[in-house]
C-alpha cells in the first residue's frame, strides 16, 4: 500500500488550498455586500434634501446673519421678485430700507424670539418678535433699539424658500 504524502508543493495540497481560498473569497464577497449596504443607505440619506422646516430655519439664520453683517445683496437674494411689505413696500423699497440701515449704522444687531412656523404645502408663515439695534459709531452699546412683532410669508419653489411677504409692527 502506497502512502500518499501531501506536502505544500504537491498537487492535492494545492487543490485543497484553492478550494479553501474560493470558499473564503465567497464569504468575503457576502460580507462586503452586507457591509456596503449601510454605507449606501447613509449616502442616499445624505443626498436627500433636508426637511422643509429645517431648510426654512437655515434660510432664516442666513437672512439674519446677512443683515447683521451688512450684506444687503446676500439678504436680498432670499427675497422674491413679487415681494410685498407694509404700506405697499416692494422689493426695491425693501432693498433701499436695508441699505439705509447699513449705511446709517456701523453695527446692526438682530435678536429674535423662537420662531413659530406654520407650514403648508408650498408655503409657510413665520411669526416671531425681533429686537433690532443700531450703533452709528460702532460702540459696545447701541445708539438705538426697537422691538417688533414680525410675520414673514415664505414660498417653496424648486426646493428653495423665498420671502414673498413681510409685515412688522413696533411693540410697545
Amino acid at each position: 500500500m502506497r502512502l500518499l504524502l501531501v506536502t505544500a508543493r504537491s498537487i492535492p495540497f494545492r487543490m485543497e488550498k484553492a478550494k479553501g481560498y474560493q470558499s473564503v473569497m465567497s464569504r468575503l464577497t457576502v460580507i462586503r455586500r452586507f457591509a456596503i449596504a449601510p454605507v449606501l443607505l447613509l449616502a442616499l440619506a445624505a443626498c436627500s434634501s433636508e426637511p422643509p422646516e429645517q431648510a426654512l430655519r437655515t434660510q432664516l439664520a442666513q437672512l439674519q446673519q446677512a443683515v447683521e453683517q451688512g450684506e444687503v445683496q446676500d439678504a436680498m437674494a432670499q427675497v422674491s421678485e413679487d415681494f410685498s411689505g407694509p404700506r405697499g413696500m416692494d422689493r426695491a423699497a425693501l432693498h433701499n430700507l436695508l441699505r439705509m440701515q447699513v449705511l446709517a449704522n456701523r453695527r446692526v444687531g438682530v435678536t429674535t424670539s423662537p420662531y413659530q412656523i406654520q407650514l403648508r404645502e408650498d408655503s409657510a408663515t413665520v411669526r416671531f418678535d425681533a429686537v433690532l439695534t443700531g450703533s452709528a459709531q460702532g460702540r459696545w452699546l447701541p445708539d438705538q433699539a426697537q422691538s417688533y412683532a414680525v410675520t414673514l410669508g415664505w414660498r417653496l419653489r424648486d426646493d428653495q424658500w423665498s420671502l414673498y411677504h413681510a409685515d412688522w409692527q413696533a411693540n410697545r
